[in-house]
């Protein structure tokens, strides 16, 4: 197959799909090999960097996607009559900060380290995409594991979890010692 017959097919799959379509069953759909299709991705990539374009690939975990270019997004909004997204609260920011560091894990776990119920954040997560289930621990009462989605990955403009910036030394941290001792010669 020409390598433009293979870019066309590449993209008629990812434009049909919707959603993201792992590298494997791309090539297994179109019908070619790994290198095939990275080139063919490449050429997508290019093609769509363009400013004329308004459409842009994206990579999510060893999967890609057709997307909407992010700067064009208020007028697909004003022509879908789409609300505004929601502005994650702090709480849920957190919630999402933790499972995304350290998933999978329990709603209980979230609720150690942020100190107060989490139940109704986690579910607002799960709600929204963010967050799915990731199975059942081995654990009295089989609680119930969470980890991020590739909707987390797409939001956040990540292609993968080792994007995410790194979490600070504890050197590189202040504690509330310090924050009282610089309270108290401030007085």
């Amino acid at each position: 197959m020409e390598h433009s017959n293979i870019q066309a097919a590449v993209e008629a799959v990812l434009f049909a799909s919707g959603e993201p379509v792992e590298s494997e069953k791309l090539c297994e759909a179109v019908g070619i090999v790994k290198d095939q299709l990275e080139e063919a991705l490449g050429s997508l990539a290019d093609k769509y960097s363009k400013a004329e374009s308004g459409i842009t690939l994206l990579s999510l975990n060893g999967s890609y996607q057709l997307a909407t270019k992010e700067e064009l997004a208020t007028f697909i909004k004003a022509a879908l009559e789409i609300k505004k997204n929601s502005v994650l609260s702090p709480a849920a920011m957190e919630a999402l900060t933790i499972v995304a560091y350290n998933q999978p894990v329990t709603k209980g776990f979230v609720e150690h380290v942020r100190g107060v119920d989490s139940s109704g954040v986690v579910n607002s997560l799960v709600d929204k995409g963010l967050l799915v289930e990731a199975g059942r621990l081995d654990l009295p009462g089989r609680p119930i594991a969470y980890k991020t989605t590739d909707n987390f990955l797409r939001c956040f403009r990540l292609s993968s979890l080792d994007d995410l910036p790194p979490i600070p030394d504890k050197q590189e941290q202040i504690t509330i010692d310090e924050i009282t001792k610089e309270n108290d010669t401030e007085e």
